[in-house]
């Protein structure tokens, strides 16, 4: 039986994830990414063999995506992120056509083939006032754990209207509400909907077809996916491995690498292989 990896290192956390021969997912681990890219990368993989109960050498192939992509140092590959999200995409939910990844520092508006090829894609621009960066100002400003934004967010009764286009000034205008008396869950579900309004403005620039895949670690806020629902007018698609999203993409095109390397010949003794989107030249082993 033979196993590949993807291994994502995002702005905020780093994930692994770790595939058989049937696609299936065995392995996985999600770590913060911390000031060392390097290490997190590679506790990120030493945890999701161990997940796995894999010994790293049944590993035969692995790629890295994400923003430090090129510090997955014991890597075969690199391959972009986006790539990898609208293929871990189509792969989750196959009728997927648009993907909205978002992360920490910043959102994709993603539009894929039936086959998870990329066919267009936009990103916000430098402000970060569209993705999980703006929800973590809030949740300073308020003094409330990340992870409780968005329950909060779905008890709103009369939501506010964020009006700031900067994270910036995030904070001063979610206290600038608190201390006209609005509710918490008020300013909340006004910050979540802030937020999915840009990043449906994204979708539009790509074209907004069904079925619409959400990814990326905001996708594990239930405030935000209710947000999105209400702003498209249909429910996007979310999965538990919805943060995994890129890593499980990238394993998939390190799969198809293992694949094509068993490929027949051309009659010359040539052997016929496919090659990785985006990616940088591979290397033909991978450091141990």
């Amino acid at each position: 039986m033979a196993y590949a990896a993807g291994v994502d290192v995002g702005s905020t956390q780093t994930k692994a994830i770790i595939i058989d021969e049937a696609r299936r997912i065995v392995g996985r681990a999600l770590i913060d990414t911390g000031a060392n890219v390097v290490l997190a990368a590679e506790n990120a993989f030493a945890q999701a063999l161990s997940n796995g109960r894999l010994q790293e050498e049944e590993v035969e192939y692995v790629i890295g995506t994400g923003y430090g992509r090129y510090r997955v140092t014991f890597g075969n590959a690199q391959v972009t992120e986006i790539s990898c999200h609208g293929r871990g995409a189509v792969h989750m939910f196959p009728g997927t056509r648009t993907v909205v990844d978002m992360g920490g520092q910043d959102t994709k508006a993603i539009s894929v083939s039936p086959a998870g090829e990329i066919l267009d894609f936009c990103m916000n621009d430098k402000c970060a006032a569209g993705t999980g960066r703006f929800l973590g100002a809030a949740a300073a400003a308020l003094e409330i754990p990340l992870n409780e934004l968005g329950g909060l967010a779905l008890k709103a009764e009369r939501p506010v209207r964020i009006s700031t286009t900067c994270t910036v000034f995030a904070e001063s205008e979610v206290l600038s509400w608190l201390g006209k008396g609005k509710k918490i869950e008020d300013i909340l579900a006004g910050v979540h909907r802030s937020i999915a309004s840009r990043s449906i403005g994204l979708l539009r620039r790509v074209g907004i077809e069904e079925e619409i895949t959400f990814t990326g670690g905001v996708a594990r806020n239930i405030g935000m996916i209710e947000a999105l629902d209400r702003g498209l007018g249909v429910r996007v698609n979310v999965s538990d491995d919805s943060h995994f999203m890129g890593a499980l993409g990238a394993a998939l095109f390190a799969l198809d690498h293992i694949i094509a390397s068993r490929a027949p010949t051309n009659g010359e003794g040539e052997c016929i292989r496919g090659t990785l989107p985006e990616s940088t030249q591979a290397r033909p082993t991978r450091r141990r």
